[in-house]
This record gives C-alpha cells, structure tokens and sequence, in this order.
C-alpha cells in the first residue's frame, strides 16, 4: 500500500487556480536555481525527518534518451555529475542512496536535466517529482510540523489522496526473469545461431549492446546491471549497406551497428538523418535496424535480471 498521507508542494498559491484546478498565476514552470529551489529541497527534508527516513531507493531510474519530457534542454551527464560516474554505476532501480544524495536527485528533476527516478523507502516514505515544479511527498506520518515548515519556506503543501506519479503494482510488462532456465534458452540460441543480439538496458533510455557467442557467454553475463532489462535478438547481418537500403521511408528506428575495433554503437533515427547515418557507419562490420515498438517485431527472448535471491522486484 501506499503512504497514507500524501502532499503536492508546488510554489504555487491555489488561490491563483481556476474552477479545473489549473494555475492561471505568474509563476514559472523552471527552477530559479535559488532560493525557491531551496525551499523545495528543505521541505522535503523536512517531511523526511518527519517520517523517521534518512535513506532512500532508487525506483524506475532514467537518463535522456530519445523522448525527453522536460521544459528545460538536457544536458551532459543527464544532470547526475558528480553523484554518479558517467557509465551511471550505482545509479539503478533498487540503489539506496543518502538523503543527501536524493535531494540532489530532486534537485536535477527540478531543473529537468535529463535524470528522472521515484524515491521510496518502502511504503513508508515516497518523493515524486512531476511536471512544471510539482513535487509529491507522501508518509505513514501526517507530519505536521513539515507541513507548517513548508507554509513558513514560501511553499504550498496541499493534501492529496494519492501521487499521481505512484508506481502501479500492475504496471510490469516484463514478468519473466532472467534466470537459469532463461540462460539456457540463450544457450539455446546460440547453439542454432552462433551468435545473437542482447540489450541490456541498465536504466530507462539507456543500454549497452553486447554479440553474444558460446565462448563470451558468461563473460559478458558476469558484467551486466543490478536489475537490467535483458532482450535477445537475432544478431547483426554483414551487409551494412543493404540494412541501410530497406530502412523505412517514413519512420523512426533503432539501428545497431559493430565498429571495427569491435564497439558496437546505437542510435534512433528517422529519414531526416539516413544520409548523416551512413556515412557514420561507413566502415561498421555489420548492422541491424529495430522498431522502436515490439508489437512490430518481437525479440526472441525478453527477461529482467532478479535479485540475489532471485526475488524480480524491477518494474519494466
């Protein structure tokens, strides 16, 4: 169950809002990067000493990818400088981080960086951070003084049954999980194909792609992500330039693609950029264009990498 009391804080005043609830007042949707950002971050403080919690997890981590839905442009490093490295370690679904640390996640999801996750701690303590400078605080407390502390910063706390950002028990769309009978329908695979196409996204809009073969098999398994969403498809085909030739005339697509020193890269394109492409990929080994949609073309195996006590608690 969720927490049981739950606040909007918005710098908005509800006497600026209109019969639908919608602000009509002068406030703007960005951070000030001052002080009004500040009154945020302490009143969230606030409500988390409230509640008895001084960590946090990490749930549904995202970077800046393809969709972006923030007001402001995102920028290097999706706004986790210098609290994560740049291959995002540590940043993953189920991380725990200080409360320091989340307030500095709050802070680059208010300025719309690019970095998005729900904070939780459990069902006892939950921050969301939505649209325009709204920000969901919910506790098994009623924190009242956190509430006046809020009022004193300058902020709004207003009392809702529920975030509408709370993760739904239900939303999983991958159920299976990456397990011993998973592997051996990889090894399955392989022993048909010789070497097939794995994604391992390690965050929302981010992934790395790995040729899987029998010899680098448990190599490459030995390194993926806490909670990574694995996807197998069929692997890369040599002919580069026909790949190039049927991409569709009016679509986006993932096209994957081998170096010649054996990376293999990723970009989503549409027909705006195929000429920008191919010259990106002139001299690549080999190349394979997906739909940005399963529906359109299914992958051959799909799991979420579980626990350690192989427990799948991630919500792809």
């Amino acid at each position: 169950m969720p927490p049981s009391f739950v606040h909007r804080i918005t710098k908005y005043d509800p006497a600026d809002r209109d019969e639908r609830g919608h602000y009509t007042g002068v406030e703007d949707t960005v951070s000030d990067r001052g002080p009004v950002e500040a009154a945020y971050l302490a009143a969230i403080a606030a409500f988390a000493e409230a509640s008895g919690i001084d960590r946090l997890e990490i749930r549904e981590p995202s970077a800046t990818g393809f969709v972006h839905f923030g007001v402001e442009p995102p920028v290097e490093g999706h706004g986790l400088s210098g609290l994560f490295p740049p291959d995002l370690t540590g940043y993953h679904d189920g991380a725990e981080v200080s409360l320091p640390v989340a307030l500095e996640l709050v802070r680059a999801m208010l300025r719309d960086q690019g970095a998005w996750c729900r904070l939780e701690a459990g069902d006892v303590f939950t921050v969301h951070v939505g649209w325009d400078q709204y920000v969901y605080v919910g506790s098994d407390q009623g924190c009242t003084d956190a509430v006046a502390r809020t009022r004193k910063l300058g902020l709004f706390p207003e009392p809702l049954t529920a975030s509408p950002y709370a993760a739904e028990r239900e939303e999983r769309e991958v159920t299976e999980a990456a397990d011993e009978d998973f592997w051996a329908r990889v090894h399955v695979q392989l022993a048909s194909r010789q070497t097939v196409l794995l994604e391992e996204a390690y965050v929302r809009n981010a992934a790395r792609w790995h040729r899987l073969t029998p010899e680098n098999l448990d190599a490459v398994r030995a390194g993926f992500g806490p909670r990574a969403l694995l996807t197998v498809w069929p692997d890369l085909t040599p002919d580069v330039g026909a790949v190039l030739a049927a991409l569709p005339e009016e679509d986006s697509v993932e096209f994957v693609w081998e170096a010649q020193d054996g990376t293999i890269g990723h970009a989503i394109v549409d027909d705006t950029e195929y000429q920008q492409l191919a010259a990106l990929v002139a001299d690549a080994r080999a190349a394979c264009a997906l739909p940005l949609y399963l529906d359109e073309r299914p992958p051959l195996l799909c799991a979420v990498r579980p626990d350690s006590d192989g427990m799948l608690r991630a919500r792809w």
